[in-house]
């Protein structure tokens, strides 16, 4: 028996020199397609990312009855007229955790909705705890069931706002918690919110859709809730997590790159600590960024933190950053307890890297070699690309399926800015499954 699958060839020590084009931010993508849902009426959403998550979340909307439309490659026309079930179903829940997204629409506008527990990226437990009390703050009965969350709105079928504290910040918590409080009867109140663009982006397209949403990009959110929404034309953000996965690749390189149709602002954080190691950043204009790094990097310790914090999903990629550093660096993770899981390849390829924890201690710099790894998900698959760009020799990465759910066409946006890149589709043998005699 076989299985065909794709890797990535990559043979390292070619600066990067050109233009790359940002895609549309899957993060904020998801939450808005989510968000057709919400009413009858058709979503148009532009700029929206052609990788596998979205993909995923266009099958499940399908599956539950609403249509997807796509005239354009990055434009999608999402109408939920129809809607005939109320469930995502475990087999697209398990590959991405943002299909739990659909539970907040669906209760809000049905009154009932059935959602598998999710699954997504292997890095760390992150529960939908808060999620459901959010729900049950709303008055909905929650209930786990072989697997499955199940939640029902109280007799009448609506809603009820209510004052919510997040106990811990979470984005897609807050997002869930918003869609539903745009249709539940009265004012609702989001305390420590998730503050990240991708919020404000999501509360964009619900204020055009008839939504009351004030506060977006606050830690307090006030939704005062709607009898209905409508229809809404939306542009999504540009990808913040591509744009300074870009940067550090320009800095590794040595190359020189101008980033095109991004957003600075939304990475400051990132930016201003890229700085601080040696990069240089030249914001052309409130779109575009021109890279270089001309004296090389310096050692600098980060700790990840929600935003407006250094960003965890930025965490990989400046780990492969730091191993050409001058000097010993530690990172430190406090948002996932198991996103270290890149570093065991990185060590493979020779990287100086020692984990006691949550904190990783990086030495450089230190000359990679190319070998064969293994992605564990999708920004610890983005550091191992990182790391094949500037290894000797060449670089095999396994399971780039994990790349595939977040970045656009990696693989030809390096190419096109001078990277020695090629995916190749082969098979894999796997042993069949003996039955007993």
């Amino acid at each position: 028996m076989s299985t065909i699958v794709d890797k990535f060839r990559i043979s390292g020590g070619r600066p990067l020199h050109g233009r790359v084009s940002i895609s549309g931010a899957k993060n904020s993508a998801l939450p808005c397609m989510a968000a057709a849902l919400l009413t009858p009426e058709t979503v148009t959403l532009h700029n929206i990312p052609y990788v596998r998550d979205i993909i995923t979340q266009r099958r499940l909307l399908e599956d539950i009855g609403a249509t997807v439309l796509t005239p354009e490659l990055r434009t999608h026309k999402i109408t939920a007229a129809h809607v005939e079930l109320f469930e995502a179903p475990y087999e697209l829940v398990k590959t991405m955790r943002a299909s739990v997204l659909a539970l907040g629409p669906l209760l809000a506008r049905f009154g009932k909705a059935k959602v598998s527990l999710p699954g997504g990226c292997a890095i760390g437990t992150r529960p939908i705890d808060l999620h459901l009390a959010g729900f049950e703050k709303f008055g909905a009965e929650v209930k786990l069931e072989s697997g499955n969350v199940v939640a029902r709105a109280p007799s009448d079928g609506r809603l009820r706002a209510a004052d919510i504290h997040f106990n811990k910040v979470t984005v897609t918590g807050t997002e869930n918690v918003m869609m539903a409080a745009t249709l539940a009867r009265g004012t609702t109140t989001l305390h420590n919110a998730a503050r990240e663009p991708e919020i404000v982006d999501l509360a964009d397209l619900l204020n055009k859709m008839g939504a009351r949403v004030n506060g977006a990009g606050s830690e307090t959110i006030q939704i005062e809730g709607v009898e209905s929404l409508g229809g809404a034309e939306h542009t999504i953000i540009p990808d913040r997590i591509e744009t300074g996965t870009f940067i550090v690749a320009a800095a590794l390189t040595q190359g020189r790159l101008e980033i095109k149709d991004c957003r600075p602002d939304h990475l400051e954080g990132v930016i201003e600590k890229l700085r601080s190691v040696g990069v240089m950043i030249k914001e052309v204009n409130p779109t575009t960024l021109e890279v270089t790094c001309p004296d090389g990097l310096k050692a600098g310790n980060v700790t990840t933190e929600p935003y407006p914090g250094f960003a965890t999903d930025m965490q990989a990629q400046y780990m492969v950053l730091m191993t050409q550093a001058q000097g010993r660096s530690e990172i430190i993770e406090t948002v996932f307890e198991n996103r270290f899981m890149h570093a065991s390849e990185l060590q493979r390829m020779g990287a100086q890297i020692h984990i006691d924890g949550r904190s990783a201690i990086v030495d450089g710099p230190t000359m990679l070699t190319g070998a064969r790894v293994i992605a564990s998900d999708l920004r610890a698959s983005a550091s191992l690309v990182l790391a094949g760009l500037i290894a000797k020799d060449e670089t095999l990465i396994d399971r780039v399926y994990h790349i595939d759910r977040g970045y656009e066409k990696i693989e030809a946006k390096l190419r096109a800015v001078g990277a020695d890149i090629e995916r190749i589709i082969a098979p894999v043998m796997t042993a069949p499954i003996l039955e007993p005699v």
